[in-house]
C-alpha cells in the first residue's frame, strides 16, 4: 500500500507539472513551444468541425463553422487543464493519507473549486488545499488576462486586412491593386504600401508563434483572410520589382523578405514542409501562361511594363519560390477563402501524429 500510495503522489505531481507546463508555454512563454495538450485540443475541436463542414460543402457554411475554431478551444482548454489538475491533485490525496481514491477525489473538488466541503484535517493537507486553490484559481486568471492581449493583436492584423479590400477588391488580387493604384494613386505611391507592411508582418510573426491560436481567428467578413491578404501584398510586390517599368526602390524587396520569413516562421510553429533556402530556378504553382494573361491585362489597363517579359519572368519566379508553398500550405491550415495565386491552389492541410516532436504549436 506505501509503495501505492507513493506512486500515485509521483504520478500526481508529474501530472500538474506537465499541465502547468502547457499552461506557462501556452499563454506566457515569447516564442512557440511544443504543447501537446493544447494542439490536441484544436486537433479535437478542428476535427469535429470538419465532420459538420466538410471543405467539399459551401464555402460559408465552413466559415461559419470554422470561426469558432479558436474561442471553442481557448475556452476548452482552462476547462482541460483543471480536469488534469484535478487528476493530478486526486493523486496527491490519496498519496498523502487519504484512504481512498474517491475520498481523495473529493478532497481534490473541494480545494480545486474552493468550495470546502471537504476539511483538510492537519498541516501537509492544509498545504495541498492552498496549493490546489492557487493553480485553479491562477489557471482561470491566466486565460481571462490575456484575453484582451489576443484580441489586441487580432484587431491589429485585421486593420491592414480590412485596408487592402479598398484597393485590392475582396479577395483581393495582385492585378486589382496594381490597376487601382496606378488609375487612382500612381505606381510611385505602391513605395508607400509596401512599407506600412513590413512592421505589419514583425507584428504578425511575433504575435502568431508566440500564440498560435491566433493563425486561426478568421476575418469578421467571410471574403476576407490574412493569409489571401499576404498573398496579395507579395505577389504585388514581387510584380512590381520583377514586372512593372518604374524606377527601382527597395521597399518592395524588403516587404518580400520581411514576409516570407514571418511565414516561414510561422510554418514552422506547426511543422508545415516549406524549403528554408529554395533555389531560384525552382519550379513554382503559377505557370507562365497564367504570368502572361496577367502582364496582357496590366498592359491593357496602361500599366508600365517592363519591355524583356521572359526577364521579368525570370525575377518573378525567383521572388514567388520563396513564398510560394508556405503560403499555399498556411492557406489548407487556415482554410482560406478562394483568392488569385494563393487559396485557389492551397495545399490541404493534414496534421501529423499528436507526438511527433518536431511539431510546435500553441
Amino acid at each position: 500500500m506505501v509503495e501505492l500510495r507513493i506512486l500515485a503522489t509521483v504520478a500526481g505531481v508529474a501530472l500538474v507539472t506537465v499541465t502547468l507546463l502547457s499552461a506557462i508555454r501556452t499563454f506566457v512563454l515569447p516564442r512557440a513551444a511544443p504543447v501537446r495538450i493544447s494542439r490536441a485540443v484544436f486537433l479535437m475541436i478542428r476535427q469535429v468541425m470538419e465532420a459538420i463542414a466538410p471543405p467539399s460543402g459551401p464555402y460559408e457554411r465552413r466559415d461559419r463553422v470554422l470561426a469558432m475554431l479558436s474561442p471553442l478551444a481557448l475556452l476548452t482548454m482552462p476547462v482541460v487543464w483543471l480536469v488534469l489538475i484535478l487528476a493530478g491533485f486526486t493523486g496527491i490525496w490519496f498519496g498523502a493519507g487519504v484512504d481512498h481514491l474517491d475520498q481523495a477525489l473529493a478532497h481534490s473538488s473541494a480545494s480545486l473549486t474552493t468550495l470546502g466541503f471537504a476539511s483538510p484535517a492537519n498541516t501537509p493537507e492544509v498545504l495541498i488545499a492552498t496549493t490546489e486553490a492557487v493553480i485553479g484559481l491562477g489557471l482561470v486568471a491566466l486565460l481571462i488576462s490575456y484575453l484582451p492581449t489576443i484580441y489586441a493583436a487580432f484587431s491589429r492584423r485585421e486593420r491592414n486586412v480590412a485596408l487592402l479590400e479598398t484597393a485590392a477588391d475582396s479577395p483581393p488580387s495582385p492585378l486589382a491593386l496594381i490597376t487601382r493604384y496606378h488609375r487612382i494613386r500612381g505606381l510611385d505611391r505602391l513605395e508607400e504600401l509596401y512599407q506600412s507592411w513590413i512592421p505589419w508582418f514583425a507584428d504578425v510573426e511575433e504575435s502568431h508563434t508566440s500564440i498560435a491560436a491566433l493563425v486561426f481567428f478568421r476575418s469578421p467578413e467571410p471574403q476576407r483572410s490574412w493569409v489571401t491578404a499576404v498573398g496579395c501584398i507579395l505577389d504585388s510586390a514581387a510584380l512590381t520589382d520583377s514586372t512593372l517599368d518604374i524606377p527601382r526602390s527597395p521597399e518592395p524587396q524588403l516587404c518580400l523578405r520581411t514576409g516570407f520569413m514571418a511565414l516561414r516562421r510561422i510554418a514552422a510553429t506547426f511543422a508545415l514542409p516549406n524549403p528554408s533556402d529554395p533555389s531560384p530556378g525552382d519550379p513554382i504553382s503559377i505557370t507562365r501562361e497564367e504570368y502572361d494573361a496577367l502582364c496582357d491585362q496590366l498592359a491593357q489597363a496602361g500599366v508600365p511594363l517592363k519591355p524583356d517579359r521572359e526577364q521579368a519572368w525570370r525575377d518573378f519566379a525567383g521572388w514567388r519560390v520563396n513564398y510560394d508553398e508556405v503560403l499555399r500550405r498556411l492557406a489548407g491550415l487556415c482554410a482560406a477563402p478562394v483568392a488569385m495565386w494563393s487559396s485557389d491552389r492551397m495545399v490541404p492541410y493534414h496534421p501529423p501524429p499528436l507526438f511527433v516532436r518536431r511539431m510546435r504549436t500553441s
